[in-house]
């Protein structure tokens, strides 16, 4: 009579269990999360990617991220009902031989326009410009190379007069001069009615204000737009 009562209490246990699966508990709470979440990314699976890489003038130093011009593009593209997502890849400090090297992380999926924004800590820091210049090449050949159909746009910089008006005009030639080369989009100046205003910037007089980040993003939406239609 035991291994009847062995099997019996077994079969008890394995219908408590189903029971529990099926009727309430930790593990339907997993499942009733699962469930929304999984249609989430279906979903989103659908969306593709804008990636905006760059310095802190992405990331929207001194303010609400969502208030910076790549959130201002998805609150657009949001409004639009376009099924995009925009991923800011800004970092603070950043130059071009740092986004250079930390740029394979975020090319584990496909963007379908890749924003280029360095190189202004370059002109800050007085890096030569044919070093920022070759890294900028090498970024977007990086994109190039693991995702050919991309769409990639060169965000132009300038920088003020402190390295030397030599070094100033050499800095600024190097957007086109790149952009040109890899036939890629260029935003001629990203901070175009931006720079140089005391009112559009933080106390710092670098960083835009939300008020400097609608004019960038007035700037940028045109080229962004041009690419989704």
């Amino acid at each position: 009579m035991k291994p009847i009562k062995l099997i019996l209490s077994s079969l008890m246990l394995f219908l408590a269990f189903t029971g529990i699966i099926s009727c309430g508990g930790s593990a339907p709470e997993t499942n009733s999360k699962a469930n929304p979440d999984s249609t989430a990314v279906s979903e989103k699976e659908d969306e593709k990617l804008i990636l905006f890489f760059g310095n802190s003038l992405t990331a929207g130093y001194g303010i609400d991220p969502e208030d910076a011009f790549p959130g201002l593009v998805q609150a657009r593209l949001d409004s639009l009902g376009k099924e995009f997502k925009v991923i800011n890849g800004g970092l603070s400090g950043e130059t071009t031989a740092g986004g250079l090297s930390r740029l394979d992380w975020f090319l584990e999926e496909e963007p379908y326009i890749f924003v280029l924004e360095l190189g202004g800590n370059d002109g800050l820091r007085g890096i030569l410009p044919s070093e920022s210049k070759n890294n900028l090449l090498e970024i977007i050949d990086k994109v190039k190379s693991k995702y050919p159909n991309t769409k990639i746009i060169l965000a132009g910089m300038q920088i003020p007069p402190n390295m030397g008006q030599e070094y100033t005009d050499e800095f600024k030639a190097i957007y086109p001069a790149v952009a040109a080369e890899k036939n890629v989009t260029l935003i001629p100046f990203l901070l175009e009615g931006v720079a140089g205003n005391p009112e559009l910037n933080l106390p710092d007089g670098i960083h835009p204000t939300e008020e400097g980040h609608q004019i960038v993003f007035g700037t940028v939406w045109p080229f962004i737009e041009s690419e989704i239609d």
